[in-house]
């Protein structure tokens, strides 16, 4: 099932696209996809309600905009250095533990809406990636047991100043963190719809170059292993995003590095999960 959310900025409306393709606006169901919605088994309960509603629910415009397809995660946990390819570029050593950092929630945005450069930034650098979306309370989970806890997954645009990030001290989040620094979606798509989300094509391009082309055959930890691995340290909500790093072709390890300056579009996507089109402007 594919799960996306439609309307203005912070007042967004719950949607779902029907096996013929339909988007159709699920309001009535009386739920948005937030942690509580997640934690009482929201997906399964909203397939059973479109099985005797779904006919009766509005089709929504094909220009309507689309909004993040998660509502207020209470965190983004972000992976770093996850592709085999892409730490070869940066020259940094193969992790032996996966690298974590935080994204602030504040800088979830919709799919295409604009990336903002922030004030006084230089080096604004994209990174497709593969998002993890948590279906329920998770801590201490074997690894066995992780794919459990995964209710889906997302499409995420990591976007990173990379100036912020590794030349001005401290953790790696204050570059990762601007608004309008974590477009998420369109769609959620329910893990059974995912079966293999260690063999997903995934790819960007910025002005029509392809920069990023890819697999997530190439990430160092898989996803049951960063669920596992991540719950040992944090309790994991429903709704949480864990965004699991990002293929080698971003900026930075150009030679000579290359990022984004206003009048960019950037376009990206994962196959089954959708796309992503930004345009970079200028903070004002």
């Amino acid at each position: 099932m594919k799960l996306f959310r439609f309307g203005p900025p912070d007042h967004e409306h719950p949607g779902v696209v029907l096996p013929n393709g339909q988007h159709i606006d699920v309001t009535h169901f009386g739920e948005d996809y937030d942690e509580s919605f997640f934690a009482a088994d929201g997906p399964a309960r909203l397939a059973h309600w479109l099985a005797a509603h779904a006919q009766n629910c509005p089709e929504i415009e094909p220009d309507t905009r689309f909004g993040p397809c998660v509502k207020r995660p209470s965190k983004i946990i972000c992976v770093g250095l996850n592709y085999a390819k892409h730490a070869a570029e940066t020259n940094a050593p193969t992790p032996a533990e996966p690298i974590l950092f935080y994204k602030a929630t504040t800088a979830i945005c919709g799919p295409n809406d604009n990336v903002v450069i922030p004030k006084k930034s230089e080096k604004t650098d994209w990174e497709v990636e593969l998002a993890i979306v948590i279906g329920k309370r998770a801590s201490y989970v074997d690894l066995d047991n992780a794919m459990d806890y995964v209710a889906g997954y997302a499409l995420h645009n990591d976007y990173s100043e990379r100036a912020w990030q590794l030349e001005r001290g401290g953790q790696w989040m204050k570059g990762k963190s601007a608004d309008t620094f974590a477009p998420l979606g369109p769609y959620l798509v329910t893990k059974d719809d995912v079966p293999e989300p260690n063999a997903l094509p995934l790819w960007l391009t910025v002005n029509g170059e392809r920069l990023q082309d890819s697999n997530t055959d190439d990430m160092i930890f898989d996803v049951p292993t960063l669920v596992s691995y991540i719950s040992q340290f944090m309790t994991l909500l429903p709704g949480d995003v864990i965004s699991t790093g990002t293929p080698a072709g971003v900026g930075l390890g150009l030679k000579p590095p290359r990022y984004l300056k206003p009048g960019d579009v950037i376009e990206l996507g994962i196959k089954g999960l959708g796309q992503q089109r930004q345009l970079a402007v200028s903070y004002q």
